[in-house]
C-alpha cells in the first residue's frame, strides 16, 4: 500500500514538472526534496501543494508575480484566494492541480487497497474499532449514493460488522446532521465527531456545524457517550479483555450503555489523577 501510494505521488510530481516546464523551465520538483523538506515517512498530496506554494514564494519576490506563476500552472484560471492565506492557497493548489480533473492528478491504483474485510480484520486484530467516516451532505445538500439512504447504509455497515461512525459536522447542514446522527444512535452505533485538522488552516478546536454554530446538547451527549465507549474499549483491551468489539469481530451494541458508563468513570479517574 505504501509503495503504491508513493508511486502515485512520484507520477503526480512528474505531471507537475511538465506544467512547470511551460511556466518556468528553470524550476523542478523532486520526490526526495519534497519528502526531506515537508514530509516524514510518506509524501502526500498536501505536501505537493506546499512545495508548489514555496516554489512560488522562493522564486518570485512580488505577490503579483507569484500569482501570475500559479495561474500559469492553473492553465490561465485566476486565483480566488491570493497569496496572504497559505492554507487557503494550498487548498486552491490541491483543488486546481491535484484533485480529480486537475492537470497533475493521477488516479490511485485500485490494486493498492486490500479487500475491505481484510482491512477490518487488521483493525480488529490490532485491538481497534472499525469506523466508517461519513461525508453526509455537501453544500448543495447532496449525499453520496452510499449514504443517501441511512437505512441501506445501516444494513451495509452491519453486514461488514461495523458499529462505529464518525462525522465532521463542520461540513454539514445542522438539520441533516441531527437527523442522521439520531438515526444511527438509535440503531446502537458508536457515534463520534471530528474536525478537519489535516491542513495548515487554524480551524477552531470547538466542533461546530456548517454554519459555525456549536452542536446542541443532544448531539454533545451522543458524542460524549461515543468518547466514553472508546475509552472503555481502550482500557479493557489494554488489560487483555474484550471491549466494544468482540473476539469474533462483531460489535457489542447491547453493552454500549454499560461501556459508556465505564468509560466515563475511567476518564474521570485519569483526569483527577493528573490533577494530583
Amino acid at each position: 500500500m505504501r509503495k503504491k501510494s508513493q508511486d502515485q505521488m512520484r507520477a503526480m510530481i512528474d505531471n507537475l514538472n511538465r506544467l512547470l516546464s511551460s511556466a518556468n523551465s528553470s524550476l523542478k520538483l523532486t520526490y526526495e526534496d519534497i519528502k526531506k523538506r515537508y514530509a516524514r515517512n510518506l509524501v502526500r498530496e498536501r505536501h505537493l501543494a506546499k512545495a508548489i506554494r514555496y516554489l512560488a514564494a522562493e522564486n518570485y519576490a512580488g505577490e503579483n508575480d507569484q500569482l501570475v506563476f500559479l495561474e500559469k500552472l492553473y492553465g490561465g484560471k485566476k486565483s480566488g484566494t491570493g497569496i496572504s492565506d497559505p492554507s487557503a492557497l494550498e487548498n486552491e493548489i490541491r483543488s486546481n492541480l491535484l484533485k480529480a480533473g486537475g492537470a497533475a492528478f493521477v488516479k490511485e491504483d485500485d490494486e493498492s487497497f486490500p479487500d475491505l474485510r481484510k482491512i477490518i480484520r487488521i483493525i480488529t486484530n490490532a485491538g481497534g474499532i472499525p469506523c466508517y467516516p461519513v461525508l453526509l451532505d455537501d453544500p448543495s445538500g447532496k449525499c453520496t449514493e452510499f449514504e443517501n439512504d441511512p437505512e441501506k447504509l445501516h444494513f451495509s455497515l452491519s453486514d461488514l460488522g461495523i458499529g462505529s461512525i464518525e462525522l465532521i459536522p463542520g461540513r454539514n447542514d445542522p438539520s441533516a446532521l441531527k437527523e442522521f446522527v439520531k438515526y444511527f444512535d438509535k440503531q446502537g452505533y458508536l457515534v463520534t465527531f471530528g474536525t478537519e485538522h489535516n491542513t495548515p488552516g487554524m480551524v477552531p478546536l470547538t466542533i461546530c456545524d456548517r454554519n459555525s454554530r456549536p452542536l446542541d446538547e443532544s448531539l454533545k451527549r451522543i458524542a460524549w457517550k461515543g468518547a466514553c465507549v472508546i475509552a472503555a474499549h481502550q482500557y479493557l483491551r489494554a488489560h487483555g479483555r474484550q471491549g466494544y468489539v468482540l473476539n469474533d469481530g462483531k460489535v457489542s451494541r447491547t453493552q454500549k450503555e454499560e461501556l459508556s458508563e465505564l468509560g466515563n468513570i475511567i476518564i474521570e479517574y485519569f483526569l483527577n489523577n493528573r490533577k494530583k
